[in-house]
């Protein structure tokens, strides 16, 4: 099985983080310019071979015309396992991992990989069923981030967050329904902050799982918002609490 990948920044991403993830990349030919020659140079000295293709070749291998000159293909992104990210989380810095209950769209998957990887989450968690995968579209989506991140599918989430609590990790869900806004949460503590799906939010099952339930306080008349965005907050108000002061449990 082989993915595809365009754009000049996320095929850079994919060659400097995993650069053994690429099969091959082509580049439209007669297309020059600066970046481009340095992705070439890149991919060469990372061993990838680059192909000079017409045009109508990478508008159809990408499905768009917007792929800026460049279409790398790859082997399937490697998942990592939820014992790499726990094992990640126990260095010098607490606990901080995004657990995702049902994200089904990659454009908002690809987003929080990428929040939770500027925000110096130690790995991100996703269901196997009912949810997106590790795709090309994701990993555009994240601008790179997914080749960065350490990424776990699981079967069963309740028993992976009740893991993460037998390791000292507290697990917070993220929903409107809650009394407590996200910013009176001390998330200083080593955290699993868990974001729910697009349409129904976190299911019943694993929300009985959370240790808290947290809400982002809004105003005006829509009723929240998207999941990219509320886990957006959440995690960066993770880091600006994580850089003024040490947890107070």
């Amino acid at each position: 099985m082989t993915d595809t990948l365009y754009g000049i920044h996320p095929v850079r991403e994919a060659i400097a983080a995993r650069g053994d993830r690429m099969r091959e990349i082509w580049v439209s030919r007669g297309v020059s310019s600066r970046v481009l020659r340095e992705l070439i140079a890149e991919a060469e000295a990372a061993g990838v071979p680059v192909r000079a293709k017409e045009r109508s070749r990478l508008d159809a291998g990408a499905g768009t015309t917007a792929h800026q000159g460049v279409l790398a293909f790859l082997s399937p992104y490697a998942l990592a396992d939820v014992e790499a990210i726990l094992a990640a989380a126990r260095g010098d810095e607490p606990a901080l991992i995004l657990v995702l209950d049902g994200i089904q769209d990659p454009q908002n998957l690809g987003a929080l990989i990428r929040s939770a990887y500027v925000c110096g989450a130690h790995g991100v968690i996703i269901p196997k069923d009912r949810a997106a995968r590790p795709t090309a579209a994701v990993d555009k989506a994240s601008a790179g981030a997914l080749e960065h991140t350490r990424l776990a599918q699981v079967t069963n989430l309740s028993r992976t967050l009740d893991l993460c609590k037998k390791k000292g990790i507290w697990v917070v869900g993220l929903t409107m329904e809650a009394e407590r806004p996200i910013f009176e949460v001390d998330l200083r503590l080593p955290i699993a902050l868990v974001v729910g799906g697009e349409a129904g939010g976190i299911r019943p099952l694993i929300k009985r799982s959370c240790d808290w339930l947290a809400a982002i306080p809004q105003r005006g008349r829509l009723n929240s918002l998207n999941a990219a965005a509320a886990g957006a907050v959440a995690l960066y108000e993770a880091r600006r609490q994580r850089l003024t002061a040490a947890p107070q449990r």
